[in-house]
């Protein structure tokens, strides 16, 4: 199983992402692409990744081959996450043939309803959902 986790600002979100993902699926492979080189950094300091990249081109080219993308709802808005995210990138995602497990986050001039910001049952619920993508995959 092929899975992208994209974050920028800090790359903390994905961190926990790309630790968590690994505790349930210690098979998969796991590429983290950040926006920048800090959210990036601190996606390899987890020492969970199979492969690190940052940047736009990083971000497209990750997109084509991914079975699974995960991150912060932004990763698929047009200049979100305080302009990290360019349009080509938000259509890389968008666009792409994997599964996306969109987290929401109530940051950066964008409110989602209903969501609680930061609630640790956000991310268990997607870690639940790649499980079940991840046991599906392997029949």
């Amino acid at each position: 199983m092929n899975i992208l986790v994209i974050d920028g600002q800090g790359g903390r979100l994905g961190r926990k992402l790309v630790e968590n993902i690994r505790k349930i699926c210690p098979e998969a492979d796991i590429t983290a692409v950040g926006t920048n080189s800090i959210a990036t950094g601190n996606m390899m300091n987890s020492g969970c990744a199979d492969q690190l990249a940052t940047g736009e081109n990083a971000v497209i080219v990750a997109c084509r081959t991914a079975q699974i993308i995960v991150g912060p709802f932004g990763i698929a808005t047009a200049d979100a996450m305080l302009g990290e995210i360019s349009p080509a990138m938000a259509n890389a995602v968008a666009s792409s043939p994997a599964y996306r497990i969109l987290i929401p986050m109530n940051l950066c001039r964008t409110y989602i309803a209903g969501v609680a910001s930061g609630s640790a049952a956000i991310l268990e619920d997607a870690m639940q959902h790649i499980r079940q993508m991840i046991e599906k995959e392997n029949g």
